[in-house]
């Protein structure tokens, strides 16, 4: 029997798992219908960041760096404009749109050959905060990453990894 849980009116259903694991990680999910009329405070959205700068790295590295953007400002627009339609369609309603870029050379000039095994350790990090502060996360890949670049003014040691809906339904 699936257990559901009751999250801000909308019924989860809890994944069935073969062993228990953390509620949040059986319950989240990464839906597109954000409420465009909700709007994410600063102690959240500083809360999200915190619990992705903290997720480990190789050699505590940290080659990411989070760009971000809450619905109505000049961030958030660059990065939806980046995104394809079809997930501008929908994105346009997330209260705020994080941008992960990624450094691929390490410090010492050596390439970076992992970046994107600790951006995704990072991404994961912060999804589970986000899910634990009653919020959701939607991670895509369905951007151009030039346009990215271009818009933000991303400097080229950086890459564009993934952008991050984050908002409530």
């Amino acid at each position: 029997m699936r257990a559901f849980r009751i999250v801000d009116k909308v019924r989860y259903m809890k994944a069935e798992t073969s062993v228990p694991v953390n509620e949040i990680i059986a319950a989240r999910r990464s839906p597109r219908s954000f409420d465009e009329s909700a709007s994410i405070n600063d102690n959240d959205l500083l809360g999200i960041l915190e619990a992705a700068r903290w997720a480990p790295s190789a050699f505590n590295g940290q080659p990411w760096r989070f760009i971000v953007g809450k619905r109505g400002d000049e961030h958030f627009a660059q990065i939806l404009s980046s995104l394809v339609p079809f997930n501008q369609s929908w994105a346009e309603r997330a209260s705020a749109l994080i941008l992960v870029a990624a450094k691929t050379v390490k410090n010492d000039g050596t390439i970076h050959a992992d970046y994107q095994f600790d951006c995704g350790l990072a991404v994961g990090q912060l999804v589970i905060e986000t899910h634990h502060r009653g919020l959701i996360a939607h991670q895509m890949t369905g951007f151009d990453k030039e346009v990215a670049q271009r818009e933000l003014s991303i400097p080229a040691e950086l890459v564009p990894v993934v952008v991050i809906a984050i908002g409530t339904v």
